[in-house]
C-alpha cells in the first residue's frame, strides 16, 4: 500500500511539473511512533502512530485494531489522510494510527487496557490542537470513549477535542456513525447527477457488510432509489438471481451490522450465496469497495465488470489496477468518497471547541455540502484536464499543499 500511494503521489506530481524537491516534501513524513502494548502474560503487540504532515492543521486520522497492521501500512494512511483532508478543503492535516490485533481475541477488560495504553504513550504527541485520533476498521465510540477519559486523567483536558467519533453522550456528533456510508451516497449522488444519470436506474454491488456498506446500502436505496443487488462479507456474497430481469434488491435487514455479516437464512428463490470474491465480477453498473485495502489488484483487475467503482475503503484499488482501469472505468476516488467520516470529525470537533451540540439535520446539511464542493471541484477539474478523477483529485489536494507551504 505504501508503494501504491508514493506512486499516485509521484505520478500527478510529475504531471504537474512539480520539482523533486517538492515531491519529496510531499512524502516526507514529520514524526513515526512505533511502541509496544503489553496485555501481560508475555501478550505483547506492537502500535503504532504516523504523523504526516500538519501544515494545514492539526494531524488528523483514525486508530485501526486489525492483525495486518503494520508500519507500512499505517505510513501510506497518513499519508493518504494528509491528502484526504486538503482534497475536501478542511483545515486539518494527516495522520493514523493502528494496533496490530485481533480485537475479538480479547476480553473487554483487555480491550478497555489496550485502548487506555494506547493513550498512556501517546498522550505527549496528541491533543485538540496536535493531532485529533478517531475511529477506523475495529474502532468505534466505546474505544474512543476509553481514550478520552484516560487522556483526560492525564493532562487534565476535559474539552472533549482530544479525538473524535465519541459516543453522543460523551460530546460525539449524531450522523458520526453513518457519516462515511452516508457520505460515499452523497458523492456518488453528486457525480450521477454531474453526469446526468439517474440513480434508480442504476444496480449496485457493495463489498463490504460492516458499518460503511451498512449505511451506504440503506441510504443508496431509501434516498437515491438505487438498486443493491449483491453485497459480501469477509466470507461470501449474497446475489440477487439474475437481477438484470429481477427487480429484487437486497434489504438492509439482511445484514446483521454489529456482527459485521450477513445473517444465514438469506437464501430464497430470488437470491443465492457464492464465494467471497464473486462480488467483484458482478455485471452491476456500480461496484462500491467498502471493507480493506489493496482488494483490485493485478491478478484480478481485468475481472471487473462495473462501469462505475467507488472506493469506500481506503486505497482498494492498487496501482497496477488503477493504471489497467483508468481509462475503462470511472475510479471516485478514496480521498473524496469516503471523506464523510472524517468531514463529521472534523464537525465534531468544531462542536467541541464551541461547546455546542448541533441537530442531525445541521450536521447532515454540512456534510452535504463539503461532500458536493469536493466532487464538483474534482469533476471540473479532471474534465479541464482531461484526466481520470483520482488524478484529478489528488493534484487538487497537491497543489494546495503547496500553496500553504508557500503562505
Amino acid at each position: 500500500m505504501i508503494l501504491s500511494a508514493k506512486n499516485l503521489v509521484t505520478r500527478v506530481g510529475k504531471d504537474l511539473g512539480l520539482s523533486e524537491d517538492d515531491i519529496e516534501y510531499l512524502l516526507k513524513i514529520d514524526k513515526e511512533h512505533v511502541f509496544e502494548i503489553d496485555l501481560g502474560n508475555g501478550r505483547t503487540h506492537k502500535a503504532y502512530r504516523v504523523q504526516h504532515n500538519n501544515l494545514r492543521g492539526p494531524y488528523k486520522g483514525g486508530i485501526r485494531l486489525h492483525p495486518a497492521v503494520d508500519l507500512d501500512e499505517v505510513r501510506a494512511l497518513s499519508i493518504l489522510m494528509t491528502l484526504k483532508t486538503a482534497a475536501i478543503g478542511l483545515p486539518l492535516g494527516g495522520g493514523k494510527g493502528g494496533v496490530a490485533i485481533d480485537p475479538r481475541d480479547l476480553s473487554e477488560e483487555d480491550l478497555e487496557r489496550l485502548s487506555r495504553a494506547y493513550v498512556e504513550h501517546m498522550h505527549p504527541h496528541i491533543g485538540p490542537d496536535t493531532d485529533i485520533p478517531a475511529p477506523d476498521v475495529n474502532t468505534n465510540a466505546k474505544i474512543i470513549d476509553w481514550m478520552v477519559e484516560e487522556y483526560e486523567n492525564i493532562t487534565g483536558d476535559n474539552s472533549k477535542a482530544s479525538f473524535t467519533g465519541k459516543s453522543i453522550e460523551n460530546g460525539g456528533s449524531l450522523g458520526r456513525e453513518a457519516a462515511t456510508g452516508r457520505g460515499g451516497m452523497l458523492a456518488l449522488a453528486e457525480y450521477l447527477r454531474l453526469v446526468g444519470k439517474d440513480p434508480k436506474e442504476l444496480t449496485i454491488a457493495v463489498q463490504g457488510v460492516g458499518n460503511v456498506g451498512f449505511f451506504f446500502t440503506k441510504y443508496a436505496q431509501e434516498e437515491l432509489g438505487s438498486r443493491v443487488v449483491a453485497i459480501s462479507d469477509s466470507q461470501r456474497t449474497l446475489l440477487v438471481k439474475d437481477f438484470q430481469n429481477n427487480k429484487t434488491f437486497l434489504s438492509v435487514e439482511g445484514f446483521d451490522k454489529s456482527k459485521r455479516g450477513l445473517i444465514d437464512d438469506l437464501a430464497d428463490e430470488h437470491v443465492e450465496f457464492l464465494d467471497r470474491d464473486a462480488i467483484l465480477n458482478q455485471p452491476v453498473d456500480v461496484l462500491v469497495l467498502a471493507a480493506l485495502g489493496d482488494v483490485v489488484v493485478k491478478d484480478n483487475a481485468f475481472d471487473i465488470k462495473a462501469s462505475i467503482i467507488l472506493e469506500l475503503a481506503n486505497g482498494p484499488v492498487d496501482d497496477f489496477a488503477f493504471k489497467a482501469l483508468k481509462d475503462d472505468k470511472v475510479i471516485i476516488p478514496d480521498i473524496i468518497a469516503n471523506s464523510g467520516g472524517v468531514i463529521v470529525s472534523y464537525l465534531e470537533w468544531l462542536q467541541n471547541r464551541a461547546g455546542e451540540k448541533w441537530s442531525a439535520q445541521e450536521v447532515d446539511e454540512n456534510l452535504k455540502i463539503y461532500m458536493s464542493k469536493a466532487v464538483r471541484s474534482m469533476y471540473d477539474y479532471a474534465k479541464q484536464k482531461d484526466i481520470p478523477l483520482k488524478e484529478a483529485a489528488l493534484a487538487l489536494a497537491i497543489t494546495r499543499l503547496l500553496e500553504s507551504r508557500k503562505s
